[in-house]
């Protein structure tokens, strides 16, 4: 292991905490602020990644194996088509928000938005996961050239 290589991974121990807690602030905050579930997924995703990058691909499996990344992207767009339906169920339209009687609690607080922080939530799940998916078919795709 070269200097390089000892720096590179302490600073990835030390930032990727700090950018992945980001990342779950955008997705939270994503009703109330710009970002959201597609910015923070893309941010949560990007920090995999790069764990994946400088760790190498047995730890990065470790962290977000493919298995889970497969079901996390199925789960994210299931839990936004679930969220839609429960609108349709409640009398609205596919993704009707108050009208559906979500609450929409207290302004520019992070209750608030009715059911768009779950749909966030979701959203990141999704490119989160989808970006895993992504690099660890590029990977393999390198690999089997």
């Amino acid at each position: 292991m070269t200097m390089n290589d000892i720096i590179v991974k302490t600073i990835t121990r030390i930032v990727l905490p700090f950018a992945q807690l980001y990342g779950v602030f955008v997705i939270l905050n994503g009703h109330i602020s710009p970002g959201g579930g597609f910015a923070g997924g893309a941010i949560l995703g990007t920090t995999l990644i790069l764990y994946t990058l400088v760790f190498g691909r047995k730890k990065g499996s470790k962290k977000f194996s493919h298995r889970a990344s497969e079901i996390a992207e199925s789960g994210g767009i299931m839990l936004f088509i679930l969220i839609g339906l429960i609108g349709l169920m409640l009398g609205g339209s596919f993704l009707t928000n108050l009208d559906a009687g979500f609450p929409a609690g207290e302004l520019g607080s992070i209750l608030s938005g009715g059911m768009i922080p779950l749909l966030m939530i979701a959203i990141g799940i999704k490119v989160t996961s989808t970006m895993i998916n992504l690099f660890n078919l590029l990977i393999d795709e390198g690999v089997h050239s």
